[in-house]
Parts: C-alpha cells; structure tokens; sequence
C-alpha cells in the first residue's frame, strides 16, 4: 500500500515496453537506473529547470556519484509503474534522491542516488548554482 508520508515528491508513471525485458519477460535489473533518471530529469524539468540550459548557460552537468539500490519484486511487459521520487539532503556540490518504482500499491525497487554537480569543462565537483538550491530547498523533505 502506498503511504502518505513521503512529503513533497515527484511521480512519474512509466509503461514497461518489450525493450526494457530480459529474455524471462521481466524488466532487467539496469533498467530501473534508467528509469530512475527519466523521473530525476523530468521532476527538473517541471520545476523549469532544463538540464541542457544549466550544461549551456552556467557551465554545470549533473553526475551520477553514488547508487545504493534493493529489488523486492519483478515488473513486466505492458505494466504501468510509478516512479516516487524526493530529495532526501542538499549538500554544497551534491543533490541525494531517494527513488521508489511501484505497481498498483507494491513496491518493487527502491533506490537512494546521490548526484555531483560538476563544471563541464573541467569535470570537477562545483557548487550547485544559488537559484538553483533555492528552488530545491523549497521541494526538499
């Protein structure tokens, strides 16, 4: 059963295709990280943040620096799953999610995500842009 107590979030429903399969008709363990990342980038973008302006405009990417991850049940072709996501801490640099894929009230994968935000030319960490954690602060737990 879904519960209530997970405070601001994001969702994004994600239809599970013949692609995201292995060859036993259930989603690839991978997949979930791939997932994970279009509900991140999508969450950014309804929030006005478009990552390829941040890359372009102020010089700053968005890295994947740490993934802790437990699979609890498979999903399969043709279902329909929710991807949870929120923001479990704002470091100087970094930006750690806590992500949960689910299927009718069932969890199925959950993940925490720690995200570095680098320069782009240099690849070194970078502090996080002022309106940028502004506007994180605000959706933050």
């Amino acid at each position: 059963m879904l519960t209530d107590n997970w405070g601001s979030e994001s969702r994004l429903d994600i239809r599970v295709y013949y692609e995201d399969t292995d060859a036993g008709g259930i989603v690839y363990y991978a997949n979930y990280l791939k997932f994970f990342e279009r509900a991140r980038t999508e969450w950014l973008r309804s929030l006005g943040v478009h990552q390829s302006d941040v890359a372009e405009q102020i010089q700053r990417l968005f890295v994947v620096k740490k993934v802790e991850i437990q699979y609890c049940r498979p999903a399969r072709l043709d279902d329909l799953l929710s991807v949870r996501s929120r923001i479990t801490r704002i470091g100087a640099a970094t930006i750690d999610f806590e992500q949960r894929a689910w299927l009718d009230g069932e969890l199925l994968c959950h993940s925490t995500i720690q995200i570095v935000c680098v320069d782009a030319n240099t690849l070194r960490p970078s502090k996080l842009d002022s309106d940028l954690r502004t506007l994180l602060e605000k959706v933050q737990d």
